[in-house]
C-alpha cells in the first residue's frame, strides 16, 4: 500500500514510518519540521535499511498539498502534522485552529481530488474534557477544556463529515493517552524543541542534567499520593494500535473512533519512581501549584480497540523509563542531529 504519513519525522510519525516500512508498505512523508528534523528520517533508514521519500511542505498551504497529493497519490493517509501545546494552544487559540482544523480540511480537499479514500487520524483523549465516569469509553460525552482539544475535536469532526459524504471513504479517528518511550534502538524517540509540556520527557531531562529539578504540579489531587494519574502508553504499542487500524479500515466503510491507552493510569510520583528504578537516576523535583484546568485522574477503557482491532498494549512502565532513557543516552548533549 502507498501511504502518506504527515508529520512523519515528528516523534510518533517517525515511529510510525518505522513500522510501516518494516510492515512492507511504501510510503512518503510530509513535514515542515517546526518541532522536528529532517535527520530523524535518515535514522529511520538507518533502523530499516529501507528509504522513503520526504517533502517540506505544510499541510495550511492547500496549493502545495493539493499538488504533493496528486503526485503521491497514497491509497491511505495517516495524519500526524499539527501542533499539541496546550499552553500554546491557550496564548494563541486562533493559530491552534488554523493549524489543526484548517491544516486538515486542506488534506482532506486534496484527498478528494487525488481520489483517496482512507485516512487514519492522531486524535487525543483531551477531547473528553473533565471525566463524568472513569475509565473514558468512546462514548463519554466530548468537552475539551482548552484550544487543544477543541481544535482535535473539530479537526474529528470535518474528518466525520468527509466520511460520510462518499460511501467508499474510511477514517479511523484514533484518541490518544499519553504515548512515552522510544524506539528500542534508540535511534529515534521524543524531543520536544524548547520547555517540554510533557511530563516523560522532563523528568529525561533532569535526568540528563539538563534541567536542574522535575516540577510536579499539586500534590493534593484525589489520588493515592496527590499527584495527578494518567493513562501512559509505550510508543511501539501506539504505532501497533496504528497498523491494526489501518487493516481495520481496508475492510470497514464509514469512520470510526477507538482509544489508545492501556487501561491503567499512574501517578506522577509513581512514574519517577518507575524511571529512577528502572535507569539508576535520581530524578530530583519540586511541588508547584496546581495548574488551571489539571484533573485529578484519567485513563482510558480500550477494550474497544481490543475487540474490534485485535489490539492490547503489551509493554509496561518499566520499558517505557528504559526505552526512553536509552534514547536520550544516544544523543549529543540531548539534541537530535
Amino acid at each position: 500500500m502507498q501511504i502518506l504519513v504527515t508529520g512523519g519525522a515528528g516523534y510518533i510519525g517517525s515511529h510510525m514510518v518505522v513500522a510501516l516500512l518494516e510492515a512492507g508498505h511504501q510510503v512518503a512523508v510530509l513535514d515542515n519540521y517546526t518541532n522536528s528534523s529532517a535527520g530523524i528520517l535518515k535514522r529511520v533508514e538507518e533502523i530499516t535499511g529501507k528509504h522513503c521519500p520526504a517533502y517540506e511542505a505544510d499541510v495550511t498551504d492547500a496549493g502545495q498539498l493539493a499538488a504533493l497529493m496528486a503526485e503521491i497519490r497514497p491509497d491511505s493517509v495517516l495524519h500526524f502534522a499539527g501542533r499539541k501545546s496546550v499552553a500554546e494552544s491557550v496564548e494563541r487559540p486562533d493559530f491552534y485552529h488554523q493549524q489543526n482544523v484548517g491544516g486538515t480540511q486542506n488534506l482532506l480537499s486534496a484527498m478528494a481530488k487525488s481520489g483517496c479514500n482512507q485516512i487514519i487520524f492522531s486524535s487525543s483523549a483531551t477531547v473528553y474534557g473533565v471525566p463524568k465516569f472513569l475509565p473514558f469509553t468512546e462514548s463519554h460525552r466530548v468537552s475539551p477544556f482548552n484550544p487543544y482539544g477543541a481544535s482535535k475535536l473539530a479537526a474529528e469532526k470535518e474528518i466525520a463529515r468527509w466520511t460520510d459524504a462518499d460511501p467508499e471513504r474510511r477514517s479511523v479517528l484514533l484518541r490518544y493517552f499519553n504515548p512515552v518511550g522510544a524506539h528500542i534502538s534508540g535511534k529515534i524517540g521524543e524531543n520536544p524543541r524548547g520547555r517540554p509540556d510533557n511530563l516523560f520527557p522532563f523528568i529525561v531531562q533532569v535526568a540528563a542534567g539538563l534541567r536542574a529539578e522535575l516540577e510536579i504540579y499539586g500534590d493534593d489531587y484525589d489520588t493515592p499520593d496527590g499527584t495527578g494519574v494518567r493513562d501512559y502508553i509505550h510508543i511501539t504499542d501506539l504505532v501497533d494500535g496504528h497498523i491494526a487500524a489501518l487493516a481495520y479500515a481496508q475492510n470497514h466503510k464509514g469512520s470510526e473512533i477507538f482509544n489508545l491507552g492501556t487501561g491503567k493510569g499512574y501517578s506522577v510520583i509513581e512514574v519517577v519512581c518507575a524511571f529512577e528504578a528502572a535507569t539508576g537516576r535520581t530524578v530530583p523535583y519540586q511541588i508547584k501549584d496546581r495548574r488551571p484546568g489539571d484533573i485529578d485522574i484519567f485513563y482510558a477503557d480500550p477494550s474497544k480497540a481490543e475487540s474490534q482491532l485485535g489490539w492490547a498494549a503489551k509493554l509496561g512502565l518499566e520499558q517505557m523509563c528504559r526505552d526512553g532513557w536509552r534514547w536520550q543516552e544516544n544523543q549529543s548533549g540531548g539534541a537530535q542531529k
